[in-house]
């Protein structure tokens, strides 16, 4: 099947992915998808987000902990990064504001069949060597799982 949108390739292979993760979790994580995220206009950090995962099972409003964010474009991976970088950041922010630090975001571009992760630490980004094909789909939710894994707070571990 031949998908040439941004918009297309989030409905139809991008967020079905994420709804399995979810699933997966039990619900316990929220999936939020276009949704509005401005932290911080001054420094350019406002806009919609493709994706963005949360530790809660609300799913009204994006509550803190922000675990990861997965930018769809076309063909081009390369080109989403600083757009990806600027909303890890944003999120960092967002759950430093709301009291519930986490150690790291994650970050993920993705063409619908090539994804490729990265993590904010700090004020470093490290971005990974390798890309992963859709082909591998238990690797790619086996990623996307330790993601939310490694970044779940004490307070909902138990839960």
């Amino acid at each position: 099947m031949e998908i040439d949108t941004e918009k297309a390739r989030s409905e139809l292979i991008v967020a079905p992915i994420l709804v399995e993760i979810r699933k997966q979790f039990n619900r316990k994580i929220s999936l939020f998808s276009g949704t509005e995220f401005t932290i911080d206009k001054s420094k350019g950090l406002n806009g919609r987000c493709d994706f963005i995962i949360s530790h809660s099972p609300e799913q009204l409003d994006v509550t803190a902990p922000i675990a990861i964010l997965v930018e769809a474009k076309n063909d081009n991976l390369k080109s989403a990064i600083p757009q990806c970088i600027a909303e890890m950041v944003a999120a960092q922010l967002f759950n430093e504001h709301k009291n519930n630090p986490i150690p790291f975001i994650y970050g993920g571009v993705t063409t619908g069949s090539l994804w490729k992760f990265m993590k904010l630490v700090k004020n470093s980004v490290y971005i990974e060597s390798e890309e992963h094909f859709i082909g591998n789909l238990e690797a790619l939710l086996g990623i996307l799982s330790q993601i939310i894994n490694s970044t779940r707070p004490q307070s909902l571990a138990e839960t």
